[in-house]
């Protein structure tokens, strides 16, 4: 067909100056395509004419339903947006009978579904995914009932597996979000859209039953063998990279020069975080953040712990928590001594800081 008989052809009347015209110059593109394989020119062209039939009868067919309907009754008359709900939902079902591969780009899940899911040992899984096949399975079974998506017409949902993998893969990877995407064979938007449902289900799952404050004894008993008694927690602060706010930016660079949010953690010996505060601008001193916080309140009325005190001289020791030279020295917080130090100063300072480096360490896991 000549291209100036494509040009004539009347719009469809479905969409009027909408689809009809998009249509005319997707064929007018086809025609110039010419290094297109003939084959699969053909068949694309089958197809989207094909649509284009089934999307004239099936406007045609709602609109005299309509009309018969209107004749029976009078009163029988049909609110603008059932009538609008109809014709999205039919035109839904004949989509369905459309090829995908014409309307979505095609992606391979071949390296998901056989490679990772079947022949990964645990070795692989904790280098990669930072925990075994077994601890991911679970933590899918805990996330399942908030992210699990019913299919539609069009597509099938994507497994609760894979929405968990693509969000821990991305998290615990420097990759891009095209990087992620190829690799597990959607789109680009999709897993900047799993990311955040995944977070926000652990979020509101698991974060009060994994960030708590477990077992004093056993804490206390492991800071007491790295060289600290009466020790429950280690805490400290690190920036968190954002991008620079709207407004009132300044507020947000931190001493290191980079727009930053302060996360704030208490971990035990074993690094695990007992209590976080998250979301002050980078530029605030650790010092006010905490003395803001829940845990500052708590510690100061003698309710985080419990009261469980010992007796050195005349001094009634209660648990304390170790910080560095940025926070402020309370009876519950320690930190080390500064200036000039004797032998006892520097043996404390340095049973100090060699617990306390369990919260640079959480951070840095």
């Amino acid at each position: 067909m000549p291209r100036d008989a494509l040009l004539r052809i009347p719009e469809i009347p479905l969409f009027p100056s909408t689809f009809g015209a998009i249509f005319q110059r997707f064929l007018c593109s086809v025609i110039c395509l010419r290094e297109m394989e003939s084959e699969l020119l053909r068949r694309m062209l089958t197809s989207l004419a094909s649509t284009s039939r089934l999307a004239v009868e099936l406007f045609l067919k709602i609109q005299s339903d309509s009309e018969s309907e209107g004749e029976e009754s009078d009163d029988a008359i049909e609110p603008r947006n059932a009538y609008d709900t109809k014709l999205l939902v039919a035109f839904t079902d004949m989509l369905s009978t459309v090829e995908r591969r014409f309307w979505a780009r095609e992606t391979s899940t071949e390296w998901w579904d056989h490679i990772v899911m079947e022949v990964w040992d645990d070795e692989q899984w904790l280098q990669n995914f930072r925990m075994r096949k077994a601890t991911f399975m679970g933590l899918c079974e805990e996330l399942a009932p908030t992210l699990r998506r019913k299919d539609t017409r069009l597509r099938a949902a994507l497994p609760v597996e894979k929405r968990v993998a693509i969000a821990i893969w991305r998290l615990a990877t420097p990759d891009s979000y095209r990087s992620v995407a190829n690799q597990f064979g959607v789109g680009k938007s999709t897993v900047g859209i799993v990311l955040m449902q995944v977070c926000k289900a652990i979020n509101r799952i698991l974060l009060r039953r994994t960030v708590t404050l477990g077992n004093v004894q056993e804490i206390v008993d492991g800071f007491a063998q790295m060289g600290f008694p009466k020790c429950g927690g280690a805490i400290d602060g690190t920036h968190i990279p954002i991008l620079a706010p709207p407004h009132l930016g300044s507020e947000y660079v931190n001493r290191k020069g980079y727009f930053s949010i302060v996360l704030q953690a208490l971990v035990d010996y074993r690094g695990r975080f007992i209590d976080i505060n998250t979301g002050w601008p980078g530029k605030v001193h650790d010092a006010r953040i905490f003395r803001n916080t829940w845990l500052f309140r708590k510690m100061q009325a003698g309710t985080f712990f419990p009261e469980w005190k010992i007796t050195v001289g005349e001094v009634e020791m209660p648990i304390v928590i170790l910080g560095d030279p940025a926070y402020p020295l309370m009876l519950w917080l320690m930190k080390p001594y500064t200036g000039s130090l004797d032998s006892s100063k520097e043996r404390f300072n340095y049973r100090l800081s060699r617990c306390r480096m369990t919260v640079e360490c959480a951070f840095g896991l």
